[in-house]
């Protein structure tokens, strides 16, 4: 019984997972996120490599165009420079910036909106021997399990990533030997086009091992939050609070009701009782309700204590037990009548006006 509670077997709850989003514990892959990133920059590079090409042109040109050693100023270093920095920020400025915005967006995609301020919090637990022996065993022990996982995954997507690298150079290995004569700006063109090819193949490559590792650890995350079942009752515990102070609390919204609706028997017209175990006070206010209310009720001690305030504070008690019963057994504090009751409680009411009437 106790191993069984002890194991994490329930999946965890809404307030766990956030509870873990808060401390920084997500799913996350950094194969797929890396995967994504290079296959925006890939696209990046599609999208500007006519400009950047255009701009290393002219970059070339006004190099070549200052070579008369006559022409060169060496004391004014930095306006010799300055068309260098221009040309280069204009080249990678825009790539990398665009990059940067895309991979916020693609890790913000994977991972969500995160903000844990426990993990910049400083620990020293964390400098303490004990600590630092322990990261030091799971980093550099090789037969740690995850370390092993890990292991084997790189070595499997160098495996598969170089594969498909070569599969794509090997499928065009007659045009790579058909290069010897060939005009240098056909040649280059070639090149461009088998390592392209090359490119597009293992960013395919990454992208599926990236899917892979995401699955994997979304597995992992899952497994590594389940909660045992005391884990889950803990947290009902905590959630809806301890049993005894619900109960405490009931207790005394009941009390809290019962001298509300005492309050109200002063206020009634008439109390109906059975005669003793049964009580239940009658109002009618035309401009309250179109039918008589039941201001209070009660059984026993309750409807003893509904009987001595009706006495203190001169309000008529009728003896009727089968309306006393039926008000007690259908009728709500604060309800009206149901209609098959009224001519009965016309009666009573009817009857108790015309005693007031004649004392009067």
């Amino acid at each position: 019984m106790g191993n069984e509670a002890a194991e994490k077997t329930e999946e965890a709850t809404t307030r766990r997972r956030t509870k873990e989003r808060e401390r920084g514990n997500v799913a996350k892959s950094r194969d797929m996120d890396s995967a994504l990133v290079m296959a925006a920059g890939i696209a990046l590079l599609a999208v500007f490599a006519r400009g950047m090409i255009q701009n290393i042109q002219n970059m070339l040109k006004e190099t070549f165009s200052h070579l008369n050693p006559n022409q060169i100023n060496v004391d004014n270093i930095m306006g010799l420079m300055y068309p260098y920095f221009y040309y280069l920020a204009v080249i990678v400025l825009p790539f990398f910036v665009l990059l940067l915005i895309l991979a916020i967006l693609i890790i913000r995609m994977d991972v969500g909106h995160v903000f844990a301020l426990e993990r910049a919090k400083f620990n020293l637990e964390n400098l303490s021997p004990q600590r630092l022996w322990q990261n030091a065993k799971r980093i550099f022990n090789p037969f740690e399990p995850r370390s092993l996982v890990e292991f084997a995954k790189s070595i499997l997507k160098i495996v598969i990533v170089g594969a498909c690298g070569f599969s794509a150079i090997n499928s065009r290995k007659g045009d790579l030997l058909g290069l010897v004569g060939l005009e240098p700006t056909l040649a280059i063109h070639i090149i461009i086009s088998i390592l392209i090819n090359m490119i597009i193949n293992m960013c395919l490559a990454m992208l599926i091992l990236g899917y892979i590792d995401k699955r994997y650890q979304n597995y992992e995350y899952e497994k590594s939050i389940k909660m045992t079942k005391q884990e889950i009752k803990d947290e009902q515990k905590d959630t809806e609070g301890d049993p005894k102070i619900k109960a405490r609390i009931k207790s005394i919204q009941m009390q809290m009701a019962r001298q509300r609706m005492m309050s109200s028997v002063p206020t009634a017209d008439v109390v109906v009782t059975n005669p003793t175990h049964y009580a239940v006070a009658i109002k009618y206010d035309k401009t309250q309700a179109p039918a008589p209310l039941v201001v209070a009720k009660g059984v026993d001690y309750l409807a003893f204590q509904i009987r001595e305030i009706a006495k203190n504070n001169n309000v008529p008690i009728v003896e009727n037990r089968p309306v006393a019963r039926t008000l007690y057994n259908s009728v709500p504090v604060g309800g009206i009548i149901p209609s098959d009751m009224y001519v009965a409680v016309a009666e009573i009411l009817a009857y108790v006006f015309r005693m007031k009437n004649e004392n009067n």
